[in-house]
């Protein structure tokens, strides 16, 4: 039989600088099992590394690279240097190797203590041996983080900062990477920001704009600008500030030499979601570093924030048009406006972002609302029988969801309909004017 192998490793934070789990040696052992070891026709298809994982967090990338070969049938053999290398968690070790790996035929090899074969001696998944080893590395795991929670907190409450990037406004000293001391180019963007809001009167809107229109980076490309490997949650970030920025940056005790740590924590050692701690258990120790704004300045800047504060939705739910509806031009959501009574749209980075980087793109609801249902009522016969399935009178969010991928705006306000099909007569990508 011929094997189509794959190498995982992983190496996560814990495990510090431990030359025999470091990468290079982990590839090291595995080609010199494939070597020396290995008695059968192989291909080596792919190295699949993990670092800087924690091998209880089954949707490690790399982890999640190797599921996808082993599913399509590119891979069917796997290497590792230990069991604990691939799971860290019981229940995942139990699920791959006994449920996962053998539906898809897969042959899973450890080369170190305690070794495991799945094809050569698939009898010792049914012993005492590896589920004994999986409990044991589950527990290693578990004293671990609740180790490092442990040493976090300490740190917390002396002031020290633990983040990986400082905030905006701020570095890391280079003498003591848990203090922090002031970037005087982006702390000037900071002192400016708080006086434009406090002085000047100026909206966050406005502030985002008239730094757009600098050509003043956001916080996210400032930190890649520096150099730094940071990478913002969202998936594409074009450098822009929006209101949102704004009003982080004016709602963070931070720039008065207070540090504020603990607003979110990871569920579990198993659970790697995080969730927002409630304000008043946050950690603050004044006087930890520099400041860059006084409080007296943040305070002010508390004081409007709560007076413009609008009272809270008593809908809910998602308009009509809620994550379908696009800038065709920058491809950025469309934002939404009452006016005299009727609804608009226009393209969010022109409202809220920079008039110098696209143009309005401007819709009426109800003449979107009607151009989509004429649409729909015309091709329905080519969807369903019209006797059985009447056409729709109105639209609704789920009829959209159910038909439509995505609408964009065009800039003399063009409707461009992505449908979620594609049909001989309707097309997947239609145009209405």
């Amino acid at each position: 039989m011929h094997w189509n192998i794959a190498f995982y490793i992983r190496l996560s934070k814990e495990d510090g600088n431990d030359e025999s789990l470091s990468i290079s040696n982990q590839r090291k052992i595995l080609l010199d099992y494939l070597d020396h070891d290995f008695h059968a026709p192989y291909t080596l298809k792919k190295i699949c590394i993990d670092d800087g994982k924690s091998g209880t967090d089954a949707a490690r990338p790399a982890f999640q690279d190797l599921l996808r070969l082993i599913s399509s049938g590119e891979v069917n053999c796997i290497l590792c240097k230990s069991l604990s290398r691939a799971f860290r968690n019981y229940a995942d070790q139990g699920y791959y190797l006994e449920t996962y790996f053998p539906q898809y035929q897969v042959r899973f090899i450890t080369v170190s203590e305690p070794k495991v074969d799945t094809y050569l001696h698939p009898e010792l998944l049914w012993g005492l041996e590896i589920p004994i080893n999986g409990i044991l590395n589950d527990r290693y795991a578990c004293r671990t983080s609740s180790d490092i929670r442990r040493t976090f907190q300490t740190k917390r409450r002396n002031g020290e900062f633990i983040g990986a990037f400082a905030p905006y406004g701020y570095q890391k000293d280079p003498l003591c990477k848990n203090h922090l001391i002031p970037d005087e180019e982006a702390a000037r963007i900071v002192q400016q920001i708080f006086r434009w809001y406090t002085q000047n009167g100026c909206s966050k809107e406005a502030i985002a704009r008239t730094l757009n229109a600098k050509g003043i980076p956001n916080p996210t490309a400032y930190k890649q600008k520096k150099g730094l490997p940071y990478h913002h949650p969202s998936l594409h970030n074009d450098g822009l500030w929006q209101a949102s920025s704004i009003s982080s940056i004016l709602s963070n005790e931070i720039y008065t030499g207070t540090m504020v740590q603990g607003k979110q924590e990871t569920i579990s050692y198993k659970v790697h979601r995080r969730r927002s701690i409630p304000k008043e258990n946050w950690v603050k120790v004044p006087g930890t570093h520099l400041p860059i704004i006084s409080s007296q300045e943040f305070l002010d800047a508390r004081k409007i924030q709560q007076a413009h504060r609008r009272p809270a939705a008593q809908n809910t739910s998602p308009h009509t048009f809620s994550g379908l509806l696009y800038c065709n031009d920058c491809q950025k959501a469309m934002t939404r406006t009452i006016s005299k009574h009727y609804t608009y749209f226009h393209c969010s980075t022109y409202k809220r972002k920079s008039k110098l980087l696209c143009s309005p793109h401007t819709v009426r609801q109800d003449t979107l609302e009607a151009a989509i249902l004429s649409l729909i009522q015309t091709f329905w016969t080519f969807l369903y029988d019209p006797v059985v399935t009447p056409p729709p009178s109105s639209l609704s969010r789920q009829l959209l969801l159910s038909l439509i991928q995505e609408i964009r705006i065009g800039k003399n306000g063009e409707i461009f309909i992505f449908f979620r099909f594609r049909n001989p007569f309707v097309g997947q990508n239609t145009l209405h004017r």
